[in-house]
């Protein structure tokens, strides 16, 4: 299930049409509804309100004014491909680890001081 703070693609009518951020989902006076307030990730940001099923904020199909619409919610890609290749990220951090070979770190900081 979605939750607060996840990012949810919104299709409209099966074509993607804006990412959201969950901001806060509360019970509606109606049982089994919740007012789930988004805020659109687009310029200008925009928050709205939609009040909805616990099977819609899971992804089901719903219409508004007669459209289809449908939230998904979004995976970071990062955290997939990790869970799936942790043994090619060892490998790689090796061979960062043997390229680097007398590599130094520079302090940034240090060098704002001078």
């Amino acid at each position: 299930m979605a939750q607060e703070n996840d990012i949810v693609l919104i299709y409209f009518e099966d074509k993607p049409l804006v990412f959201a951020r969950i901001e806060e989902i509360h019970p509606d006076v109606k049982p089994d509804w919740y007012q789930v307030k988004l805020l659109l990730l687009q310029v200008p940001l925009q928050p709205v309100t939609w009040i909805l099923r616990t099977a819609y904020i899971n992804g089901d199909e719903f219409t508004m004014n007669g459209k289809r619409m449908r939230l998904e919610r979004v995976e970071n890609p990062e955290k997939a491909e990790t869970k799936s290749s942790d043994s090619v990220a060892g490998d790689v951090q090796a061979e960062k680890t043997e390229a680097a070979g007398d590599a130094k770190v520079i302090s940034l900081t240090d060098r704002k001081k001078k």
